[in-house]
């Protein structure tokens, strides 16, 4: 009630309590921050005299926000190197860096000095030398299923792209790895089987010249490396040879088996000479032109091609059975052949006009065969038990081919059927497949087969390095002790890989 003769004293405005929350300091601000601040104001601020605790939150605030937004404060540090860590230059410097690796300047014998014997044996009587004049970089190597010795050799020498899993070193010091460049596979067949043709044999004698030895070349060798401080440092153990030929390096095979080595399958290796584990399966270079067209099958009218040798050795005698059980079938083309220019033709026609082609094993598991029928777009037909492929751990192989058991596939009429009951749709989508992985077949392929080999004795360094650093350590072992100092699988685990 008012008082008699006083006006109504105006009411004083409530004295604003905060919680004591707000009296500590704030939580980190986030950019909705200041909005929230500014409508928590405006409600509690009095319509004409704001409160000196909510100017001071206030001035705090636009103080705390001004920090959090200059160039200089930290969460602008912290921002700006977030944006860094995730940039694509960043993300570069991030991958592994590549595997070191010395290339051995071997006397030239080992390297073009085999090639210049390989055309001297072949030069026909009464001709000059051709190769005897021309200079190293100018030799070409033979048309050879063998030739990834010749295209890592010469990738090496040209350092490759700088994207390479390896990269090459010139001082061995720094190196990670060895890679020992002897032509190999060249080498086991300088001397053709058929000595040129001469008028009598004392012109034969003449142009024929010294013989050459690849037993004696392997010796030389491997006498070379041993004078080298880095193989005997380890025994050869961080050194890689490529010995795609089954019988390359046959001779010394024992005295370098703690190596990597670069083949194109097992067939004629122990299980303490090579595995999985330890070494690198190659492909072999294709000897047919790829095919160009499209995935079609309309224009594939035979269904099962295979041209090679009918009589082979131990594991390629399936081939003789199969010749029988299949060479009166009516769409099915099934050929004796050696290797011609000829017989290259014919089966370029073959491979490239028909939707399979039959793979069975030869003297060893594995042969060209295999990536010519690849770059053919032409499924292969796998009949061969214990072959190795390359590149398992990029290509599922069951994607692009079809295996058959060898105690099936001699079966009359079981090829066959099994065959005609694929699929138009079927033998499209194996076409596609193979289109999409055939470059890790074609050596010419700035990214393939190359690229893929090196990636994969990459992938060997860090277990190399592994043992050997155990090897230091090492006291003695047992008699009965398996050595896993080479890297080596025991014949049993062989066995169970294949």
């Amino acid at each position: 009630m008012w008082e008699r003769g006083r006006p109504p004293r105006k009411q004083r405005p409530a004295p604003l309590i905060l919680p004591a929350s707000a009296l500590v300091s704030p939580p980190p601000p986030r950019f909705v921050f200041p909005r929230s601040l500014f409508a928590l104001a405006a409600r509690a601020m009095p319509s004409r005299r704001p409160s000196p605790v909510i100017l001071l939150l206030l001035a705090l605030a636009l103080a705390l926000l001004f920090l959090l937004l200059s160039p200089s404060g930290p969460s602008a540090s912290r921002l700006s190197h977030s944006f860094v860590s995730t940039s694509p230059s960043s993300s570069a410097s991030s991958l592994p860096s590549p595997v070191k690796i010395y290339l051995y300047d071997l006397p030239s014998k080992f390297t073009y000095g085999v090639v210049r014997s390989y055309m001297s044996a072949r030069v026909p009587s009464g001709s000059s030398d051709a190769a005897a004049v021309l200079a190293d970089e100018e030799l070409r190597y033979p048309g050879h299923q063998h030739s990834a010795e010749w295209w890592l050799f010469k990738d090496l020498r040209r350092r490759g792209p700088r994207d390479r899993p390896v990269a090459r070193v010139d001082d061995p010091a720094e190196a990670d790895l060895f890679y020992v460049p002897f032509f190999s596979s060249l080498s086991l067949v300088v001397n053709p089987i058929r000595p040129p043709a001469a008028a009598n044999a004392s012109e034969a004698a003449a142009t024929a010249g010294p013989s050459y030895s690849d037993e004696a070349m392997q010796d030389e060798l491997v006498e070379w490396l041993e004078r080298q401080s880095y193989w005997r440092r380890h025994q050869g153990r961080d050194h890689v040879f490529i010995c795609q030929d089954p019988n390359a390096l046959y001779r010394v095979v024992d005295r370098i088996s703690n190596a990597v080595r670069l083949v194109s399958d097992f067939g004629r290796l122990r299980g303490d000479q090579a595995s999985l584990v330890k070494d690198v399966i190659l492909p072999y270079s294709h000897r047919i032109n790829p095919f160009k067209g499209d995935v079609n099958v309309d224009s594939r009218p035979a269904l099962l091609f295979f041209m090679g040798n009918r009589y082979r050795k131990e594991g390629g005698k399936i081939r003789d059975t199969l010749f029988q059980v299949l060479e009166n079938e009516g769409d099915v083309i099934i050929k004796h052949g050696a290797q011609s220019r000829v017989s290259r033709r014919m089966a370029t026609q073959g491979m490239h006009s028909s939707k399979f082609c039959l793979h069975p094993a030869g003297d060893t598991p594995s042969a060209c065969r295999l990536f010519d029928a690849l770059v053919s777009l032409c499924v292969p037909v796998i009949v061969s038990d214990h072959i190795e492929l390359p590149f398992e751990d990029v290509i599922d192989y069951s994607n692009i081919s079809i295996f058959v058991d060898t105690s099936k596939a001699v079966q009359p009429g079981f090829l066959t059927s099994m065959l005609r009951r694929v699929s138009s749709e079927r033998i499209l989508e194996y076409q596609r497949e193979i289109q999409r992985v055939k470059h890790y077949f074609e050596y010419e392929d700035p990214n393939g087969p190359v690229n893929q080999i090196w990636r994969q004795v990459s992938l060997k360094a860090p277990l190399i390095k592994l043992l050997i650093n155990r090897n230091k350590r090492l006291v003695e072992r047992g008699t009965n002790e398996t050595d896993c100092s080479c890297i080596c699988s025991t014949p049993s685990e062989i066995s169970t890989v294949g």
